[in-house]
Formats: structure tokens, sequence, C-alpha cells
């Protein structure tokens, strides 16, 4: 099979294409430094001829409202219309689970309007919503830091380790098309401010957590369910402790 990745190159799509070759298929790590440019569209007819599966795994440089919705709707647009000409068989995104719950955050409401593509263009399609990766915890803290005391929500929370993102995308590229969203999340659900405070303990001792019911994401109030699957959901199987020796052991 023939995979084209877009934005195969970064941390999640290095990841994928590597799986991908394991299990003996083609795949096209597609990136600018690769010549496959898929905001202006250089380079994705070539690449995408004869091409199964198309990955996309871009992601807007800026998280700000106007640039993001301009980068996903042109590199959504350039890849859809590219697939349709070379009849790709299965286009793959992935977004994040609470994007049609968040969408007064700019960033969310472009990755809406990138779902929103896909589900129109006429290409089978698999949208995955993956939760906030582990890794993205120290960000959150180091967002809710003030001095010594780091304030964070105790909004519902279940991440997934971004390696096991990458094994979904994977596992997902080489399937049917589901032509639906499915959800993948990490094995342990519980508040945003416990997993905030275990890293805080493991990281950094001499700062405290307080947790508040104030239900804000980066400064975005949500529904205290916004960032756990809705309904059923693929688990990942690395739990946070996990992430957490991995950084120690690094130190």
């Amino acid at each position: 099979m023939k995979i084209v990745i877009i934005g195969g190159t970064g941390l999640i799509g290095s990841n994928v294409t590597r799986k991908l070759r394991q299990l003996g298929h083609t795949v096209i790590a597609g990136s600018p430094s690769t010549g496959i440019d898929a905001l202006t569209g250089e380079g994705l007819s070539d690449a995408l001829a004869n091409a199964d599966v198309v990955v996309d795994l871009s992601n807007s440089p800026s998280f700000e409202e106007v640039p993001a919705i301009q980068f996903f709707e042109t590199v959504g647009r350039n890849i859809l219309s590219a697939e349709l000409n070379a009849g790709v068989k299965h286009h793959v995104i992935l977004s994040i689970v609470g994007t049609h719950l968040m969408e007064g955050m700019g960033y969310m409401r472009a990755k809406k309007i990138q779902e929103d593509l896909v589900k129109s263009s006429g290409v089978p399609y698999t949208i995955v919503r993956s939760t906030q990766f582990q890794e993205f915890v120290p960000t959150i803290a180091a967002g809710g830091t003030q001095g010594n005391e780091v304030y964070v929500s105790k909004i519902e929370f279940q991440p997934i380790a971004a390696e096991e993102v990458a094994l979904f995308i994977a596992r997902f590229a080489i399937s049917e098309p589901a032509n639906e969203t499915v959800e993948i999340a990490g094995p342990v659900r519980g508040q945003m401010s416990e997993f905030v405070e275990k890293y805080v303990k493991a990281n950094d001792p001499g700062k405290i957590v307080i947790a508040n019911d104030s239900r804000q994401y980066f400064g975005l109030t949500v529904p205290a369910s916004t960032l756990v699957p809705q309904g059923n959901a693929y688990l990942g199987e690395t739990r946070f402790e996990d992430y957490l020796r991995t950084l120690s052991s690094k130190a």
C-alpha cells in the first residue's frame, strides 16, 4: 500500500512513517523539506500519484484564529483536490477531542473547519480526534504558574502518550475508512489538576498546585467534559506515571 503522510517529518508524522514502513508499506513523508508543500501545492500531485491513503498531520504554525483558519482551509483544499484527481481511497486526519465544543477558541474553530472540509470532500475518510498528549502537561503547568503557585482547573482530563497517538494513526491508515469521527484517549481519566500536580511534584516540588472549578482551558470557559471522549473511545495503555518516569530517566 502506498501511503503519503503530510507532516511526515514532525513528532507524530515521523513516528507514523516509521511504523508503517516497518509493516512493509511504501511511505512518502511529505513536508516542504522533502519537496512536498501542502500550503503552496508544490509536489502534491506527483507525491499522490497511485497513492492509496493520505494521512494529513499538518499543523498551523500559528494558533491565532485568522492565520490558523487560512492555513487549514488552504492546506485542506489543496490536499483534497489532489486526492480527488489521484483517486486516493482514504483520507485520515488527526484532530482534537472537544473541537466542536471549543469553537470560541480560534485555533479550535480552524480545526473544525478542517474537519468539515474532509467530511464534504467526497473522499472516504477517518477523522481521529485525540485527547491532549501527556507531553503537553508541562505546558499546561507552565501556563498556570504564578510565582510558586500553579493554578489549574479540575475539568476532566484523559491524556494519551504521543507514541500511542502515532500507533493509532498508523492502524487507522491501513484500515477501511470509517467515514466518521473516532476518538482516542489515554487509559486513565481524572481531573486536569491531578495530572498537573503529579507532574509538578515530580519535577518542581517547590511549587504548589491550586485546583479550581473555573473550567478554564487557555482562557476559554468550557463544559467540564470537553477534553475527554463523549462516548466509546480507543484507549492507549501508557499511564501518566510511565511518562513521568521517562522524564526522570532523562534528567
